[in-house]
């Protein structure tokens, strides 16, 4: 039998994939595997490496939003665990494992990780972490960060949405030098999304060329414009319109990305606090294996 670990978020989203461990487990065992529950925790650098240190397991399958994948990502990366790894969207946010359709269908994405049907999968790097979905900086950056746990909870993605609005009349561009590749762009911007998938925010579509094994990252800059401007822009990614070809967004595809400022600006990653600007941005080709079967 395949022998797994499961890292579960007891907390993320609603709530509730904890009172779903059961079903989780007899469909496991239905499909000839043995899960070995692991439960976050806020010191999972040492708990995690260690618990996993202690077992002979064939993957990691990971349960949470996308805070929780980040999280298990980088401890793997950074302790050159080379394992596959699924995933089972329990967040509010699950941007890349929705990109993929994972869990339209909980049933057939539990047999392929029993098939052990894998997918190399690319993976950003600024420094010493490391992104599966998305960097970002600019305006509405820190808003996953500013939404309280009850609310998300509650009202799930909309509390980041009414907590966005509540930060426009404090919109300003920002300055920024942006090496992508052979490409040099100076712009003054609103924001700017360097994405591995084509969702984020659980707008769909955000790329229309975006792979998550094509060796690149896709960026959109969303160009300074006027305030009517931008919510249009935001009305068009809601309703998962194209936006790539609009006058104020410039989009492109890079293996190399590097961002400067002459501002003190913050990033984020896949949801978490980022580092400051400079970053640079490599793209690691077919860094994870990912369970899934593109049938």
């Amino acid at each position: 039998m395949k022998k797994l670990i499961l890292v579960y978020n007891p907390v993320s989203g609603d709530a509730l994939f904890k009172y779903k461990l059961d079903d989780i487990f007899a469909q496991f065992l239905e499909n000839d595997c043995i899960v070995i529950p692991y439960r976050t925790r806020k010191d999972n650098e040492n708990c995690f490496i260690a618990f996993l240190n202690s077992v002979d397991v064939e993957g990691i399958v990971i349960s949470g939003g996308d805070g929780t994948v980040h999280e298990i990502i980088n401890l793997m990366i950074r302790h050159d665990i080379n394992l596959p790894i699924g995933i089972i969207a329990s967040g509010t946010s699950n941007d890349f494992a929705s990109f993929l359709g994972i869990n339209e269908d909980i049933d057939g994405y539990i047999r392929a990780i029993a098939r052990g049907k894998v997918m190399p999968i690319d993976i950003g790097q600024i420094g010493e972490k490391y992104f599966i979905n998305v960097a970002s900086a600019g305006v509405l950056t820190s808003v996953a960060h500013k939404v309280d746990a009850g609310l998300k909870n509650a009202i799930g993605k909309m509390a980041y949405y009414l907590k966005g609005l509540g930060e426009i009349p404090g919109f300003r561009a920002l300055d920024l030098t942006i090496r992508a590749d052979n490409e040099v762009i100076r712009e003054k911007v609103f924001l700017f999304v360097i994405i591995n998938s084509g969702t984020v925010g659980s707008m769909k579509n955000l790329a229309t060329n975006a792979k998550i094994n094509d060796g690149k990252l896709d960026m959109i800059i969303v160009k300074q414009c006027s305030i009517p401007e931008l919510m249009a822009l935001a009305v068009e990614l809601l309703a998962g319109n194209d936006i790539t070809k609009r006058n104020n967004v410039t989009y492109l595809q890079a293996a190399n990305i590097k961002i400067e400022s002459t501002e003190l600006v913050e990033s984020d990653l896949d949801g978490e606090l980022g580092p400051k600007l400079p970053l640079e941005i490599k793209t690691l080709q077919g860094k994870m294996n990912l369970f899934y079967d593109p049938k």
